[in-house]
Formats: structure tokens, sequence, C-alpha cells
């Protein structure tokens, strides 16, 4: 027995008894109409498997009548089967290219009926099916890849704090860094997928002051040309701590060249201009404006308009001009000096 329900569209009435007939004996629930507009108003609050369509009818014919109903997304789903007399190959392949499922000929014979009707329904089942269980895998491995992706940066935030941690001077730098950083790449128009990799790579741009003596980097005083020589070295510390993440290899980036001036007088390769990687350009502004609007033990927090005066200065020198020119925009906007460690 088939639980399928048939809608039957012909204007022959005894094509209609003879369907009905046949697929009911099968267990199937049958509903039969007369013309195309009587189909297309069932249609508007009942939903059949299948639909067997006759071709010739008076008013609307069949190609017209399916033509309403695949072009109905509430209907363009159900598969319909062409029923006709004609042997003119020019009708089925007008019917086939449309999009109907099959054609019968009339008058059909029960077997074929039945098999090509249990196929297409049991096939756009198996279909239906297969859709949702794709949705339904679809769905799942998004939210494992969001609870993965909520981890990591909750993992990259430890272990920024980690390394923040390790100067009593800087509490929270890496955090303020890839946040100013990421304004930054979002008043350049980076994408949000971009704006949030350099968010994650300014968490990490310190990462190798994890192999820095705590005894240099919390010395209250400023450093000699020796201690300041040993610090030049945690670009290359944190290059080689992440080089190993390989998932992610935009973190070397900031890690590495932060450190790099737009002029190529910066540190550990001397690259110049466009030759350092963009997110880390973007970065080199941040780390410089938290710099000099936070404590160190040497200094307090340096006065706004000094840092103003001195991202300016550092326009085409220090800082790519273009990222300076919007971290200025920034410091603008920011008329109570919120934008510095509290």
């Amino acid at each position: 027995m088939m639980d399928y329900w048939i809608l039957v569209v012909d204007d022959d009435i005894s094509n209609l008894t003879m369907a009905n007939n046949i697929l009911g004996a099968e267990g199937m629930r049958v509903s039969s109409v007369k013309s195309g507009a009587s189909a297309i108003k069932f249609l508007q609050t009942n939903r059949p498997d299948l639909i067997l369509l006759d071709v010739y009818m008076p008013g609307m014919s069949g190609f017209e009548t399916f033509e309403v109903i695949h072009g109905d997304e509430r209907t363009a789903d159900i598969p319909v089967i062409f029923l006709t007399a004609d042997d003119d190959s020019e009708t089925e392949t007008r019917g086939l290219k449309a999009g109907a499922m099959d054609f019968i000929k009339k008058p059909f014979m029960p077997e074929v009926l039945l098999i090509r009707i249990r196929h297409i329904v049991e096939l756009t089942r198996l279909q239906a099916n297969l859709a949702q269980e794709v949705e339904e895998k679809t769905k799942e491995i998004t939210m494992q890849h969001r609870k993965l992706e909520s981890l990591s940066v909750h993992i990259v935030m430890a272990l920024s704090g980690a390394i923040d941690a390790k100067d009593t001077y800087t509490n929270g730098h890496s955090a303020r860094v890839a946040d100013y950083s990421r304004k930054i790449a979002r008043m350049a128009g980076f994408s949000q997928e971009m704006q949030d990799e350099i968010y994650l790579i300014g968490l990490l741009h310190d990462v190798g002051k994890i192999g820095i003596p705590d005894a240099i980097i919390n010395k209250p005083a400023r450093l000699t040309d020796e201690e300041y020589a040993v610090i030049k070295t945690h670009p290359v510390l944190g290059e080689n701590i992440l080089k190993e993440i390989t998932e992610f290899p935009k973190l070397v980036m900031g890690a590495r060249y932060h450190h790099e001036r737009y002029d190529g007088k910066g540190y550990p390769s001397g690259l110049a201009g466009e030759e350092i990687p963009v997110e880390a350009r973007i970065i080199a502004v941040a780390d410089a404006y938290d710099a000099m609007s936070s404590k160190r033990a040497y200094r307090d927090v340096i006065p706004q308009k000094q840092v103003r005066a001195e991202m300016e200065r550092g326009k085409g020198t220090q800082f790519d001009p273009a990222f300076a020119d919007i971290m200025l925009k920034l410091i603008d906007a920011d008329t109570d000096y919120d934008m510095r460690e509290k």
C-alpha cells in the first residue's frame, strides 16, 4: 500500500475514473479536478505528492497550467507527470524541457502508471529528506565552527593576557592594540573578516615578549643599549612561536613586522612602505598610539595633544600615512581622551 496523495487533472471523466480506480486500489489518496483553473485553485490550500496533468484541455492547456504551478514557489517543487494521447515527440520534448518529471500515454496501463508514480514520488521524497539532512548537518557544522571560533578567540585572549601579565606597566596593552587595530581596519573599509583577523593578530603581536627576561621588561628606568637589543629580539621570538600555527599563518605578520617602519628604518627586517604586510602597518600605528597613551615605569600617560603631534610627525616615516590619518581622526573624535589605559 502506498501512502501517496495524487492530484489528477483531466477534462475526461472516464480518465479521472480510471486513474481513481487504479490508484485507489493501491491505497493512494486521489483528488480529481477537470480543468487547469480548478487545479490551481485546489493547490492554493492543498499539497499533493504528485500531479497527473493532461496536456490538452479546454480553457487552460496542461502546459499553461504547468507554467503557473511551476512559477509559484509554494508549488514549484511538486512533481508533475503529463498525460497525453498524442504520440508527437515534440510535445513530449516541450513538456520535459519545461520541467515535467515524465510523460505517460493515454490510455495508460495500470502497471506502468503505478511504477512511474512510485519512482517519482519516492525520488522526490528522498531528495527532500536528503536536502533536510544536509541543511541540519550544515547547521550543526556551522554551530560547531562558531563554538570553535569562540573557543579560539578566548584562548588567544587568555594568551595575550598572560603576555601582558609579564609587564607590570602595560596591563591590557595587547587587547587595546587589537581593539585600535580593528577600529582602523573598519574605517579603512576592510571586510568584517579582515577586521576580525586583524583583531586576533593584534592580540598576539607581542607574544615574543614571553622569551624576554622579566628584569628587562619590568626595569623601572630606561633600558641600556644592550637591554634594548634584547627587547628587539621579541619580533623574531614571536614569529618562531606562531609559525607553528599553520591554520592561521597571518598571526606571524603582526608578531614579526609590527616594529618595521614605513621609511625602512625599523626592525627586524628593515622593510619599507608596502613591503610591510598591511596588517603589521595597521598594528604599528595602534601599538605606538597605545605606548604613548599608557603609563610606563619612567613616565605617566602622555597628554593627548602631544600624542596627536607625535602621530602627525610620524606620518610617512614611522607610519603608513593612510593609517596614521585614520588614527588622527580617532584621536580627534575622542574629545574626552577615553581611548587610553585606565
